[in-house]
């Protein structure tokens, strides 16, 4: 297909015929003037981007020549020299303090509620759907099909229903209701009955008592009769939950009081992502991405499937309705809120480019084109309303610095100021996980501070970058030794500190990063209320039955206290995230760790690189090394090509070392996607695999990618395989 030229733009035809003939008639907006309008954008927010970008390669240049120039002396590290150097170079700034967030018009699941957040692929129309729909979830569904319920003999998930672990599901969930919702000096596996009586629940006890809840406020609506509820719906810290009755069914049946399941509000907010979980290179892509957000917002968003034999559609849910104790109809919402993440500012996209010729800058054209779908909610003509607030929620990652955060924040306004829409309609999620956005992260609020709705932690990236900007100064710690290092505690703890300081509580999410194990839920179970217990009040979570399980920990933990408390310590040590994770003694690796890491590298690099390069999937569960499925997404690349790239760089490993387990993990994966009809091994013909030469330049060229990112390779090999 031929591009087609408007307002000195060149635009990729699928794109300029998704804007001209679905997106702009929703909005009434017509062509020429948006096309007119986004070339003027280009021409002003393209060379301050260009800059921006400058700026970060003569900082991170600066600090190489820092690192180096001490190396070559023999000096070791100096920590308060190199404090004191990072403030003469800009890196550092002074802390931004005695101010709060303004941010007004804010959604409840966000300002609130604290809950799971779920981050989802929006290219993937049947996922977006399912976590869009995750806003409630059975938790005898996530207890029965997960290893939460450890399956003994005699207890096992496989196969048609087993009763004998349903009863361990139904005894695990009563556990929960005792917990989020306990009745006095009794529990609910003893009620024989719940009714409602003089708009009060009434719970009948095997014993013939008949007792309320502890708290009765929790009770707040129902389905059915007073007197033979369908439904019950009682809320928790803020949370609500359903205990749905139904005697005749299969489950119910077996149940004193008919309870056929407990339904958990659960994914509270999704992250509809345009990013690091998606490939998109071109055009065609891009209007796969920008197609389904359409949809979403629009309402209209459907995906046929096959299952079992038969045809599925898959729709968004409708709102939930219930009854007031006093009779009353109200509704809940039955979606949840979704933010949209874009891309950063680095990459380029040829679905656009300038009258020079030049690709435009793909954070640009997310802003531009997913903030008017956003409109559409804005303007309330969908058929099923996202925010109820009138706000469209976009999380802007990889930024660095405040100058970065202040340009994301001037491109909004010019959005809203071409759309036509109120100013601050397009609120900013801020991902804190480059190295000087931590370190400067009061004044990335604050330059955000009428805009931001959600500050979070990205592990993965954050390590990424840590190793990037310090691969000058030594070779790292084992990446299976990063988590104890000194900076990452310093920097999650940092996080919410800040995050508190400047008026989040109340009024914005504060986040922490993603399970990475969806088939390991009893230990996310054991481990991931530490969240909430750390004050933050949204966690990622990586499928919606991890989502219902994570929803379990913030009715165990009333976030909202927690953060009033820890609003009253002393802010995280400065000094402590700037410590960076150098390997001390070169001797306590043996040969046998060193190839064990190279090992795991290795094989998560071309695991994740070959359905990345191949078959064009941003984000999948992929085997490790001892096949264990992890969730991979170019976060996970980024902080594993540089590792290698540092050892390698300080001679604790070769190249010829390196090449050799590449080369032998490319047969084991190989292996792991065998049963994969649409996977191309590598190892037979490496030479001719793109997507092997793409994982072995991300290793070999990773010192010299900007910030260490992995998109300029992946990208580039992408768009080969698909020539």
């Amino acid at each position: 297909m031929v591009s087609e030229s408007q307002a000195g733009l060149t635009i990729a035809p699928e794109l300029k015929q998704f804007v001209d003939n679905e997106l702009l008639p929703v909005l009434d907006l017509d062509s020429d003037k948006f096309w007119q309008d986004l070339a003027s954008i280009l021409s002003e927010f393209t060379p301050r981007n260009e800059a921006l970008l400058s700026y970060r390669d003569k900082l991170q240049a600066q600090i190489d020549d820092w690192h180096r120039e001490r190396r070559s002396q023999g000096l070791p590290h100096d920590a308060d020299s190199y404090k004191r150097f990072l403030h003469d170079i800009g890196y550092l700034h002074g802390q931004a303090d005695n101010f709060e967030i303004n941010t007004t018009n804010v959604d409840s699941e966000i300002s609130l509620q604290a809950g799971p957040q779920l981050v989802v692929p929006v290219k993937n129309a049947r996922f977006a759907l399912n976590a869009s729909n995750a806003r409630w979830g059975s938790l005898y569904d996530a207890l029965y099909g997960s290893d939460a319920i450890p399956e003994e003999p005699g207890l096992e998930r496989s196969g048609s229903y087993n009763p004998a672990r349903g009863q361990k599901v139904i005894a695990a969930a009563r556990d929960f209701l005792d917990t989020a919702c306990p009745l006095p000096g009794a529990s609910h596996a003893d009620v024989v009955r719940y009714t409602i009586n003089k708009n009060a629940l009434s719970c009948e006890l095997t014993s013939g008592k008949v007792v309320q809840l502890k708290d009765t406020q929790q009770f707040v609506g129902y389905q059915g009769q007073p007197q033979a509820p369908d439904l019950l719906l009682l809320r928790n810290n803020r949370l609500h939950l359903e205990i749905q009755i139904d005697p005749a069914s299969e489950v119910g049946s077996t149940d004193p009081a008919g309870v056929k399941d407990i339904v958990l509000e659960a994914a509270i907010t999704t992250i509809q992502d345009c990013e690091d979980s998606v490939a998109a290179v071109d055009g065609e892509d891009k209007v796969e991405v920008y197609r389904n957000w359409l949809g979403l917002i629009q309402g209209d968003l459907e995906e046929r499937f096959q299952k079992g034999g038969a045809e599925m559609t898959r729709r968004l849910h409708p709102d939930r309705e219930y009854l007031s104790p006093e009779g009353e109809p109200f509704t809940l919402p039955g979606r949840s809120l979704m933010l949209v993440r874009n891309v950063g500012h680095l990459m380029r996209n040829p679905a656009i480019t300038d009258a020079d010729g030049n690709e435009i800058f793909e954070g640009i054209m997310d802003a531009v084109i997913t903030g008017a779908i956003g409109a559409i909610d804005v303007r309330g003509i969908n058929q099923l309303r996202n925010s109820r607030t009138g706000s469209v929620y976009i999380v802007k990652p990889k930024m660095h610095g405040p100058e970065e955060v202040r340009f994301t924040c001037e491109l909004f306004s010019a959005v809203e100021t071409m759309l036509g829409i109120p100013g601050l309609s397009l609120k900013v999620g801020i991902m804190d996980e480059e190295r000087r956005t931590t370190l400067t992260l009061s004044n990335c609020i604050e330059q955000a501070r009428d805009r931001v709705v959600f500050i979070n932690t990205g592990f993965l990236d954050r390590t990424g970058d840590e190793i990037h900007t310090s691969m000058e100064a030594g070779p790292m710690v084992a990446k299976t030794d990063m988590k104890s290092s000194a900076w990452i505690a310093a920097y999650e703890d940092h996080n919410v500190d800040v995050g508190l300081r400047c008026g989040f509580r109340g009024r914005a999410q504060i986040g922490k990063g993603m399970w990475a194990m969806p088939d390991r839920m009893a230990d996310m179970l054991q481990q991931k209320i530490g969240h909430p217990k750390a004050g933050a009040n949204t966690a990622w979570v990586p499928s919606p039955t991890a989502a219902v399980l994570h929803a379990m920990h913030y009715h165990q933990v009333d976030v909202d206290s927690v953060q009033q408390s820890i609003g009253k310590r002393e802010l995280a040590s400065q000094d402590d995230i700037l410590q960076i994770p150098l390997l001390t003694d070169k001797t306590s690796l043996t040969a046998e760790r060193i190839q064990s890491e190279l090992d795991n590298n290795a094989q998560g690099i071309l695991g994740y690189v070959v359905r990345w390069v191949d078959q064009g999937i941003g984000c999948s569960k992929v085997p490790d090394i001892n096949n264990i499925g992890l969730m991979e997404d170019r976060a996970t690349l980024r902080i594993s090509s540089q590792h290698i790239a540092n050892w390698l760089h300080h001679g604790i490993c070769s190249e010829d070392r390196v090449k050799e387990t590449l080369l032998r993990m490319a047969a084991v994966v190989d292996e792991q996607n065998a049963a994969d009809p649409f996977y191309q091994a590598m190892a037979p013909d490496p030479e001719n695999s793109i997507a092997y030469q793409a994982a072995c330049e991300l290793v070999f060229a990773a010192r010299e990618q900007p910030n260490g990112y992995t998109e300029p390779i992946l990208h580039r090999a992408r768009l080969a395989r698909k020539a």
